[in-house]
């Protein structure tokens, strides 16, 4: 397909339907647009304008007939060229932002609309890059963001992770592929003065959450000098951080072996092996019998993997966040600390926090919050997509 503008086909609205994209926000949903012969017939992904009824032009971006959200605006001048020049700006952009908040480079480089390239997440680790085209138009786009990367940071290592979830339903395949060098195993990664080690061919997402960082170091403090109990650890960021900051032991609960691998591995390359002891489980059960056997922990974190994938599991998902609570902070020694996260897109910050509650007042327990955070600053939040601030936290301090 063509990226030239004059040969891009036009989408256009339906009446009415232009007031929220006039006023920025970048997507227009399948119901508010002319589906027509023409519009249905374009491939996935395909570079589009997209324009008011009366022909007013709105912006450039990609098109999907067949996804919820059918066009996602990349840029409001409709005759912009969207080419590894294009990308590259934005790149730059986000690189310099990036460089003020971090003095290393490890972080998230390219979080999608936030960034200005919808669909697209980019992570650094080091001189290592792995790319996620998660719709059909950022998809289309790799060949511009591969040329863009190599003119902006030249990585040495370029993956592919294209097996997210999102892309089945923007009927993409899902794979995974090395770009650009090699790979010989696991890479190191460096944040908040520790060493990590992550897998970025084969673990979970990118191979790193860099989301957490932030909250790792905030609860790390609070574990100095005491014992913590980290559900959900995969490949060791919170416990690891905890050792380091000083904790007399933590205890890492997790159901993927080669997340425990890779997290032992951490403890050792820090030196902290003796204070970290990781076990392979089914955390629910886990967490029951550390519960049955009257276990407590002066501080407790869960930090599960998405408990609601999509809105037809949201009730059972709601339920899981208020057990994981529940079970949680009847582990929490008096005066002590539970620190609980939500991933789940489709669970807002007020939802989960209610699901908590129900989970303390279960456990018999009582406390405050004293944090409320989401994802660290190289997770930019557009303005108009509040919805994409998909992480939940909260620390709270239990009677």
């Amino acid at each position: 397909m063509s990226l030239e503008p004059s040969s891009r086909p036009r989408i256009y609205l339906l009446p009415g339907r232009d007031k929220r994209i006039g006023h920025g926000h970048p997507w227009a949903y399948s119901n508010e647009i002319r589906m027509d012969v023409e519009a249905k017939a374009l491939p996935p992904g395909t570079i589009a304008s997209l324009h008011r009824v009366d022909g007013k032009p709105l912006g450039v971006g990609s098109f999907n007939p067949h996804a919820l959200i059918a066009f996602r605006v990349f840029d409001r001048e409709a005759q912009r060229e969207l080419d590894a020049a294009f990308i590259e700006a934005k790149l730059r952009r986000a690189l310099d932002l990036r460089r003020r908040l971090f003095e290393e480079p490890f972080y998230r480089l390219i979080h999608a609309e936030a960034d200005g390239i919808p669909g697209l997440v980019v992570d650094r680790f080091g001189t290592a890059v792995v790319v996620q085209a998660n719709t059909a138009g950022a998809d289309a786009l790799t060949g511009a963001v591969l040329a863009a990367l190599d003119a902006v940071l030249s990585p040495e290592v370029v993956v592919l992770r294209n097996d997210s979830p999102a892309r089945a339903t923007e009927g993409l395949a899902r794979l995974v592929s090395l770009a650009k060098g090699h790979l010989d195993g696991p890479v190191e990664i460096r944040e908040n003065g520790a060493v990590y080690v992550a897998d970025l061919l084969a673990g979970q997402k990118t191979g790193w959450f860099f989301d957490q960082r932030d909250n790792r170091a905030f609860v790390a403090r609070l574990a100095r000098g005491g014992r913590m109990l980290d559900a959900y650890c995969h490949s060791g960021g919170f416990a690891v951080a905890a050792a380091a900051a000083g904790a007399d032991g933590v205890l890492g609960l997790d159901s993927s072996e080669p997340a425990l691998a890779l997290a032992s591995r951490a403890a050792e390359a820090n030196g902290l092996a003796g204070r970290c002891s990781f076990r392979r489980a089914q955390v629910f059960e886990a967490l029951e019998g550390l519960v049955a056997e009257r276990e407590r922990f002066p501080v407790v974190l869960a930090d599960p993997p998405a408990f609601v994938k999509s809105r037809k599991d949201l009730a059972t998902g709601l339920r899981g966040y208020r057990k994981m609570a529940r079970l949680a902070a009847s582990l929490v020694a008096p005066g002590g600390i539970l620190f609980v996260a939500s991933c789940s897109h489709n669970v807002d910050a007020a939802a989960f926090a209610a699901e908590v509650v129900r989970g303390l007042v279960a456990a018999g327990r009582s406390g405050r919050i004293i944090r409320a955070a989401g994802a660290a600053a190289d997770h930019p939040v557009h303005p108009h997509l509040p919805e994409s601030a998909y992480l939940k936290t909260l620390t709270l301090h239990l009677d």
